[in-house]
């Protein structure tokens, strides 16, 4: 009898809990690197070193520092085979055969989306919106049924929407919010057990962002947060974090982050970052101030029963076409492995 009241009570318990996003201890907290320039790099001679300054794949030291998530990137038709689908499809199933998970970043665009820039890919520039919907859906439905990811975004840092000037959420809100309703519908449809993500850059206007995407059918909140760009006011990211898990009962990951372990350059591409005043006072542009840094992300996140986890974005980005390319790497010095391709000890951080 005690034993039947037992099961009972787990039971209504489990029950109670089924819509409750809060993270629970037997859920993965999301580690992730954003790797998508490797299949380039590699094919352009590079080889990476673990952090006994032994050649391996990058991805298996990843794997082995405890990351268990690589975010890639996808574009419609870019100029080059980089991040187009083919290739993406094919690195997918080398992450697959490492044991990683997928998460798939859509940008819906040939090249680059971000809050400044949303340019819609060329094959649809001239369709109406109906048409636009059209393709938009097919187009989100074969990536969902082919690739299946753990995670996959409807776009990327889109604050203020996608596929201009259709998706233009400042001037045309409505078909923004109805192309987003699509993509998650055909998500669901043709890949039911990946997670959705909508993706916003940085902490000022991500509740107002938010408030406009309530009726959409996802799971992840995404953010991105840069000190250089977002503000250098740790205490409002964590506040920013609870408010939107509490307010929305979404789960919310760190969707991009990264932190210089020197201010040096090692190509002739010029780099984001140079100089202290970018980043936080309190962690130096060192190995180990890097390494402390994604720590205090952690923290961050985790101080929140919503935090879901982190991706460290251009882990891989290292100057891999010399040391006098001028179109090499602007993030060498924010990569996972230093100007001499050894594993950094941020590395630790992963674990």
């Amino acid at each position: 009898m005690q034993k039947y009241i037992f099961l009972l009570i787990s039971t209504f318990l489990i029950a109670c809990s089924s819509d409750n996003q809060e993270i629970t201890p037997t859920e993965t907290f999301i580690k992730a690197a954003d790797m998508s320039f490797l299949p380039l790099i590699e094919a352009e001679g590079v080889l990476f070193k673990n952090k006994e300054n032994n050649t391996e794949d990058a991805l298996q030291t990843l794997k082995n520092a405890g990351c268990n998530t690589i975010r890639i990137r996808l574009w419609h038709t870019p100029e080059s085979a980089t991040s187009s689908f083919n290739e993406v499809k094919s690195f997918c199933q080398r992450v697959r055969n490492k044991g990683l998970k997928i998460w798939l970043c859509v940008h819906y665009s040939d090249t680059w989306a971000d809050p400044g820039h949303q340019q819609k890919p060329q094959a649809w520039e001239n369709l109406t919106f109906q048409q636009l919907k059209i393709e938009f859906e097919n187009y989100t439905a074969t990536i969902a049924a082919e690739l299946k990811p753990e995670i996959m975004q409807i776009g990327n840092e889109t604050n203020s929407g996608f596929l201009f000037p259709e998706g233009n959420l400042m001037t045309n809100e409505t078909q923004f919010l109805t192309l987003l309703a699509a993509g998650a519908s055909k998500i669901r449809t043709h890949s039911p057990a990946t997670k959705i993500m909508l993706h916003y850059a940085g902490i000022e206007g991500a509740n107002w962002f938010f408030s406009k995407t309530t009726a959409i059918d996802f799971d992840y909140i995404g953010l991105s947060y840069y000190p250089i760009w977002h503000g250098k006011n740790l205490s409002l990211l964590e506040e920013t974090i609870k408010t939107l898990g509490t307010t929305h009962q979404k789960k919310v990951c760190i969707a991009e982050t990264a932190y210089p372990f020197t201010y040096n350059w090692n190509d002739w591409t010029n780099n984001i970052i140079g100089s202290s005043d970018q980043i936080l006072p309190n962690f130096e542009a060192t190995p180990l101030g890097q390494k402390n840094y994604l720590l205090q992300i952690q923290n961050s996140i985790k101080s929140s029963k919503f935090g879901a986890g982190f991706c460290y974005w251009g882990a891989e980005w290292v100057a891999f076409r010399g040391n006098q390319a001028t179109n090499g790497s602007s993030w060498e010095n924010q990569a996972l492995w230093d100007f001499n391709l050894k594993a950094l000890p941020v590395l630790e951080a992963f674990n």
